[in-house]
């Protein structure tokens, strides 16, 4: 079994505590038990769930730092109060249209700084939904989010959160919101080897972990020979990358019944023929630890997030055969200035702190920068039986589809 070299990435890595580097462990010898019984390797994707999401240990499902200066990453809802206002701004005129029953529901909420501003913000625009649904699998995060929420939003505010185990059970009507939610699904990796499709599985020698590839499986095998077809050419030998086959199950099952509504995604990606273009032969994959970007998704299971880019291409896909319409994509920068922006940085003008206006100036240009967050994150959305198109019209690039 090929090993990875010793000489790994995460040589580089600051060292984790001594708590931390036993949770690894704990996780570690976990998926070797799998490995062991499951005939000595399993698919990447799995690996990559059990690293993020086993119960008690994976990196989501356990209590470490994640967000923040403190964590290994930090999202747009926890730079400020800029970006959830803006998408409050956005979604406001979908909850209008659909009246006082409408839901929100909102999968993965982080610290809670999102529900936290995008609540206050809606209250002043009229347009709160009669529930604010947060799907979140932590338990830990969840605390945490109750703690925050009850501490900062009036009693009123607070009383319309609810925290859900699974997608909504019944027929609903309302906003679906996703920020770096589909960057974090568990995916299969491929190569083509000799214009044959392999799937990347993860083995152990007992102490390591280390990587193979092995015949892709039917599902596989057709979600790449569909993506040749789309492009209009062979993936070279040698190329390796991501797909998400499960994707439009996913949709499916997240929208659960929603009747009429809207969707929205945010996350970094791109569309599809930049996703496989020609010099893009490692794919996407990486890890995120303290900050650090590398390319080591096997160390230290547990204490990392692993992720990929999103196939957007693929995304719109998925909304469309899970009966949504395309409402548009943009980029991250124009998604905001055509939602809100423009009264925001008019609020920035007139804080009376220096120290907050420069932070709130920073905030902003953090999210719209092309050198930042601006144009790497994308924002998609969808619609059913309302109208979400406006939300897109600064700069929508669904010709780029």
């Amino acid at each position: 079994m090929p090993i990875d070299p010793a000489a790994r990435a995460a040589a580089a890595l600051p060292t984790p505590d001594a708590a931390a580097r036993e949770h690894s462990q704990r996780l570690a010898r976990h998926i070797h038990d799998e490995i062991a019984a499951t005939g000595g390797a399993i698919p990447f994707s799995r690996f990559m769930e059990l690293a993020l999401y086993a119960p008690g240990l994976g990196y989501y499902s356990a209590g470490a730092t994640k967000f923040g200066e403190a964590g290994d990453f930090v999202t747009a809802p926890e730079l400020g109060p800029v970006f959830a206002a803006c998408v409050a701004d956005a979604v406001a005129p979908v909850l209008r249209q659909l009246g006082p029953s409408a839901l929100m529901l909102e999968l993965g909420g982080g610290t809670g700084a999102f529900a936290q501003t995008a609540l206050m913000r809606l209250m002043e625009l009229d347009a709160l939904p009669a529930r604010y649904l947060i799907l979140e699998p932590s338990a830990q995060l969840r605390e945490r989010q109750r703690a925050r929420l009850f501490e900062r939003l009036q009693p009123m505010l607070f009383e319309l959160v609810e925290w859900i185990d699974g997608p909504v059970p019944h027929d609903w009507n309302g906003v679906l919101f996703a920020n770096e939610v589909i960057d974090a699904l568990p995916t299969p990796r491929f190569s083509i080897r000799g214009r044959e499709v392999m799937e990347q599985y993860v083995a152990t020698d007992g102490e390591r972990f280390g990587t193979q590839w092995r015949p892709a499986d039917s599902m596989l095998l057709q979600a790449v020979r569909f993506i040749e077809r789309r492009l209009g050419r062979e993936l070279p030998d040698g190329y390796t990358s991501e797909v998400l086959p499960q994707l439009p199950y996913w949709i499916q099952a997240v929208a659960g019944g929603m009747q009429r509504g809207a969707m929205l995604f945010v996350d970094y990606g791109y569309a599809r023929a930049e996703y496989y273009a020609d010099d893009r032969t490692d794919g996407t994959l990486r890890a995120f630890y303290r900050h650090r970007m590398h390319d080591d998704v096997l160390a230290w299971p547990g204490l990392q997030d692993v992720t990929a880019s999103v196939d957007f291409t693929a995304l719109a896909e998925a909304g469309l055969s899970a009966g949504f319409d395309l409402a548009g994509y943009c980029s991250q920068a124009s998604f905001l200035l055509g939602n809100g922006l423009a009264g925001v940085l008019s609020r920035i003008e007139q804080i009376g702190n220096d120290e907050e206006r420069l932070r709130r100036g920073n905030e902003v240009k953090r999210l719209t920068l092309p050198s930042e967050m601006g144009e790497r994150f994308q924002a998609m959305g969808f619609e059913k039986d309302v109208e979400f198109g406006t939300a897109f019209l600064a700069g929508d690039l669904s010709h780029r589809l």
